[in-house]
């Protein structure tokens, strides 16, 4: 058996810039969150998800359409994305290898992003995976189990890229041809992402 891989989405912020909660905003036939749990969760190369709520939560988690997916609340999610981070890492699968990042306020990642990540971790057992969208590198981010310890020790917003940016070496790209995803954080992003939807179908 191929040692697990963990998913996490990370959905506990305030969105303070929209004025009201992004993770309940309407997306296609469901919530903006909502959407990204369930491209989650339909990734094969994932043994566990879990999802990440803070800001808005008790919200937020009567919306989402569960499926196998666990829900972990971030009680610190104002000190910023890395406190999601500790909240994530404390729930995985103990014999968890690696950990694929997602953002909740994502919905243009697709599940073949996830797929392909991790099946080329597991072809060169590298220490961190990117999805390179058009030579901009993004999530879903992957890092292998020797790395757990440095991201519990994160602090602040954006904690995460600065393990990249100390440690490009430790970094395998996967190439994906179609722009960077937008994250939703203005409303202008908010009628981006809506308007680039397009008529895809429903997600089971």
């Amino acid at each position: 058996m191929s040692a697990p891989v963990h998913g996490l989405v990370l959905a506990a912020g305030s969105s303070s810039r929209l004025g009201q909660p992004k993770q309940l905003l309407p997306y296609r036939d469901t919530i903006l969150v909502d959407w990204v749990v369930r491209t989650v969760e339909a990734a094969s190369s994932l043994d566990h998800v879990t999802v990440v709520l803070g800001g808005a939560s008790s919200e937020v988690r009567p919306q989402l359409t569960l499926g196998r997916a666990q829900v972990v609340e971030n009680p610190d999610y104002e000190d910023g994305c890395s406190s999601s981070y500790q909240a994530g890492l404390a729930a995985l699968h103990p014999e968890a290898a690696a950990v694929v990042v997602t953002l909740g306020d994502q919905p243009g990642v697709e599940t073949e992003d996830i797929d392909r990540l991790v099946a080329e971790w597991r072809r060169t057992g590298g220490r961190i995976m990117a999805v390179s969208y058009q030579g901009e590198r993004g999530h879903p981010l992957l890092f292998s189990r020797e790395l757990f310890g440095l991201l519990h020790e994160l602090h602040g917003d954006k904690a995460a890229w600065k393990i990249l940016d100390r440690h490009p070496d430790w970094i395998d790209d996967v190439e994906v041809d179609r722009p960077l995803p937008r994250d939703v954080d203005t409303w202008r992003d908010y009628e981006a992402v809506r308007a680039d939807s397009g008529p895809r179908a429903a997600r089971p």
